[in-house]
């Protein structure tokens, strides 16, 4: 049996701002590095940048130009992350925590 992997799991949620309904997650993902992870929720708000309202896309666009970098760092302390943005009612909130992956041998 190998022993555990360092990594980051990251995870997309959506909640209504005006509704007392619990958040929806959209997508998860398993990342092996700090670029991985933070290139992750990078690539999803260009993605989703062009249908934004115009102060979700500037919430967007300054975590990517701005806010990026020190998001990576706080990765590489093994610090969680959390990038939120909101788009009309709806908060979308992107979370990146440090986990050890496990794994086995393949059975034989």
């Amino acid at each position: 049996m190998n022993g555990p992997t360092r990594g980051y799991w990251c995870e997309c949620w959506t909640e209504q701002v005006t509704s007392t309904g619990r958040p929806t997650r959209l997508a998860s993902f398993d990342a092996y590095s700090a670029p991985q992870a933070d290139r992750w929720v990078a690539i999803a708000l260009r993605t989703i940048s062009p249908a934004l309202d115009s102060d979700a896309s500037d919430e967007a666009w300054t975590w990517l130009y701005e806010e990026r970098a020190e998001t990576r760092r706080a990765l590489l302390r093994s610090e969680p992350c959390t990038v939120t943005i909101t788009h009309a009612d709806v908060r979308i909130t992107w979370t990146i925590r440090p986990v050890s992956f496990f794994s086995g041998d393949a059975p034989g």
